[in-house]
């Protein structure tokens, strides 16, 4: 392996899905996993292909219920491509990895240019070797193309090899495995034809939303194809001669298009014209490894070692899900990439974690996601009324057109049990999504977006927030009742009847910082955008009073000298952990295993992941402190340092944000420990660290996450107030590495950290000079200048 390339070797059926969907190849409007062409759906291997915010709603019956689930859609394969020898009385087996006569098996995939190499060599009982390779690729220029060349070599013989191309419609969402008693086929009135050029097409619609979807390749070969419709499917036959040692090429060029597009007037007829007009697979390869080039010298990133080598496969697929590409349409944040069915496609809160990447190199992605989160407070606004309160309550799993889409049944596969789902009851997703439109306005100085979208989504969710606040004259403080944190592991009280848990320290800190923001924005806004914004959303000036002493006395529960995760929460019990660990081993799903067990980790001191620390992810220490302060509290470093420990102590990383929180707060506040943690994040995917997760999808949250650590937790990286601002963590591990990134306008701006200091250039095309703070330092650099600041000990 180099550093651009990540290499397997041999044929592994147990570990085929999770190459899959780390060899998934996408260019932000559409992915597609890297399946061999020749294997279907067959519970070893998974072609699934999928296009960004197309989803479908089905109904399922499961427990006595009928449940609906919206997913995103599995659509038609355009991978397959399979191959025997046929020049006997009968033909041979139609070849694949599994086959006994597989001898060599190699899959290659190249970062630099978004390429996938697959080489296999099979010998059969004759001795007859035949070698394939075969290139493929997700057009990064062109986002509705894709290509697969195959070379076929006969090495010591010659005869017949027959040769399948298709397009297959008859695929459903059966990805995965817990899954696959609900209703799962979304592609109806699939349809077939020929045009001339010896293109071929497929097209279909979604069952109830109706997407319609069209799909045309153009194969060519030595020889022409014999073309056979089959049940939801056309497929082109090819026949070719062989000769020792020479190499015969087919080239498959594929065009997707759906409804949901721009500037087409329908989706078939625009694939079947764009891949007429496609260039042939050697121009193709150039342009899309040139797209590619354009991508890396925005994100450059240059890290040592192993750690680099990760984190460069991390930003290639968060760049095969988010790409520029992404800025054009209306999508959110897919918590699992455009790589697999796990979440179903859903957009969770997971661009808390992405948008801070984007944010300093594509801003115009960051804005068109927050624009999909404003295009949906329509509907937030509506679930906020049903639900009694004002302003906006965003879902914590969104889809298609904003509603709530959380499943409110689960099934966990350890008692075969369908459980009641809760995890609705997450309303802090509100305050993630202020967050981004905050923290992307400070790092790009965006005010147009700012005073407009950002403005009217900051202020319905301050006003939800104010509203759920009910005032306790026993403790003379606001409270949030019925909520959950981040955790999921907690949905309600030992016992309760009712689902939901009162004062969630992280739900009311964050809740308190969106108000006060808001309370900043309605300041600083002109004057006349002010008075068009109350009138538009009937915002009164009383209100602003409301949100003022909100803001100052939101209850925050303490115990034994801890910030609580909730009330109550030090009145639990202590778990046996090292009990559970020597009986069960790997315990991330703590939840699954009491239950089980018939027992409840509602009962226990126990986090699937950080919580109350997610605190310490959103906010340095001096801004966390004067949160407090304003809530009434005094948080010293001894008391954050021992709310660290107490969680960490408490925690079982069920999720892979949470490995990746941990090391960012404990880079922070300068603990050991912390590469640990960063070590396990980055390694969470590649090693498949939660056993068979990744197969399903890759964990783009925790991808981008790591990626923002090394661009702003170890730096200490900060944009408010127009500036610079750093305050590096020094780890021994990863004590020197570079990279670029966007900052109001600024392109290319260039930092390098090494042991000893700071190295900032900034580049010629900048009209102004940027501001660069580091602790007892501040310099102004002048575009075309850089400088080398020392760093303090």
């Amino acid at each position: 392996m180099s550093d651009w390339t990540w290499e397997f070797e041999g044929y592994a059926a147990e570990r085929e899905s999770l190459r899959e969907a780390l060899c998934t190849l996408g260019n932000g409007y559409f992915a597609t996993r890297g399946a061999l062409p020749e294997c279907a759906a067959d519970g070893t291997h998974y072609p699934g292909t999928y296009v960004a915010g197309c989803y479908d709603r089905l109904v399922s019956e499961v427990a006595g219920r009928s449940v609906e689930n919206e997913d995103t859609v599995n659509l038609p394969n355009w991978l397959p491509v399979r191959y025997r020898v046929a020049d006997g009385p009968e033909p041979g087996p139609w070849l694949a990895p599994a086959h006994e006569f597989l001898t060599d098996h190699a899959l290659s995939l190249d970062l630099r240019g978004g390429v996938l190499e697959r080489r296999s060599r099979y010998e059969d009982d004759d001795g007859r070797r035949l070698a394939v390779r075969q290139l493929r690729l997700v057009h990064m220029g062109d986002p509705h193309v894709a290509a697969l060349r195959t070379e076929f070599t006969a090495e010591n013989w010659a005869g017949v090899l027959e040769v399948e191309a298709a397009l297959d419609g008859s695929v459903a969402n059966t990805g995965v495995a817990r899954y696959r008693q609900l209703s799962s086929r979304h592609l109806a009135h699939v349809e077939t034809g020929e045009a001339e050029g010896g293109r071929v097409w497929l097209c279909c619609r979604t069952a109830t939303s109706d997407v319609r979807i069209g799909m045309a390749a153009r194969t060519t070969a030595p020889e022409d194809a014999e073309v056979v419709h089959v049940e939801k499917g056309v497929v082109q036959r090819f026949r070719l001669a062989l000769s020792p040692g020479a190499t015969v090429v087919v080239d498959k060029v594929v065009a997707l298009h759906t409804s949901r597009d721009p500037a087409i007037s329908d989706p078939l007829h625009a694939a079947v014209d764009r891949v007429g007009r496609a260039d042939g697979f050697g121009e193709l390869l150039a342009s899309h490894r040139t797209a590619w080039q354009q991508l890396w010298r925005r994100a450059e990133l240059e890290v040592p070692d192993k750690a680099g080598r990760i984190l460069r496969l991390h930003l290639f697929h968060v760049l095969q899900t988010l790409s520029p590409h992404t800025a054009d349409l209306d999508v959110g944040v897919p918590a699992r990439g455009l790589h697999g069915e796990a979440y179903r496609g859903h957009v969770f809160w997971d661009e808390l974690f992405v948008l801070p990447y984007l944010n300093l190199h594509f801003p115009e992605v960051s804005r068109a996601l927050l624009t999909y989160r404003h295009r949906r407070l329509g509907r937030a606004r509506s679930a906020a009324r049903d639900a009694g309160r004002a302003g906006a309550m965003y879902p914590w799993q969104s889809g298609s057109d904003g509603r709530e889409e959380t499943q409110r049944l689960h099934l966990n596969p350890l008692s075969g049990r369908w459980l009641p789902d809760h995890s609705h009851l997450q309303h802090h997703v509100g305050s993630a999504v202020a967050y981004n439109v905050w923290r992307y306005w400070e790092a790009t100085g965006d005010d147009e977006f700012l005073h407009t979208k950002g403005a009217e989504t900051l202020l319905e969710i301050a006003r939800f927030w104010a509203d759920s606040a009910e005032y306790d004259e026993a403790v003379d403080r606001y409270r949030i009742r019925g909520v959950m944190g981040p955790d999921e592991y907690h949905d309600a009280y030992p016992g309760a009847r009712r689902p939901g848990l009162d004062d969630n320290a992280y739900t009311n800190v964050t809740a308190a910082w969106v108000l006060l923001r808001a309370l900043q924005l309605m300041a600083e806004l002109p004057e006349p955008r002010r008075r068009e914004l109350e009138e538009r959303i009937g915002l009164h000036h009383s209100e602003l009073a409301l949100w003022e002493d909100v803001s100052r006395r939101l209850y925050v529960p303490f115990h034994d000298g801890v910030i609580s995760q909730f009330h109550g929460y030090g009145e639990l019990a202590e778990l046996d952990w090292e009990g559970l660990r020597h009986k069960y081993g790997d315990i991330r799903r703590l939840d699954r295993i009491l239950e089980a067990e018939g027992d409840t980790v509602n009962r226990y001191q126990a986090s699937k992941q950080a919580d109350v620390l997610m605190l310490g992810y959103l906010f340095p220490p001096a801004e966390l402190r004067g949160l407090l302060r304003r809530l009434g509290h005094a948080l010293d470093d001894e008391t954050w340092w021992r709310t660290v420990d107490y969680y960490l102590r408490r925690t079982s990383h069920g999720s892979t944000l949470s490995v990746l929180v941990h090391g960012w707060v404990l880079a922070r506040v300068r603990r050991a420990g912390a590469w640990e943690f960063c070590q396990e994040a980055l390694e969470a995917d590649i090693a498949d660290l939660h056993g068979g997760t990744t197969g399903e999808g890759i964990h783009l949250g925790a991808m981008a996450g790591t990626l923002d650590l090394v661009q702003r937790g170890l730096t200490g990286l900060d944009t408010r107030g127009g500036a610079l601002r750093l305050d590096p963590v020094r780890l021994p591990e990863l004590s020197e590495y570079a990279f670029t990134l966007r900052f109001h306008g600024h392109w290319g701006v260039r930092l390098r950290m090494t042991p000893e200091s700071l190295h900032v250039a900034v580049p010629e095309s900048g009209v102004a000079p940027i501001d660069i703070e580091l602790p007892g330092t501040a310099v102004s650099i002048e575009p075309g200048r850089s400088v080398r600041l020392p760093l303090p000990d």
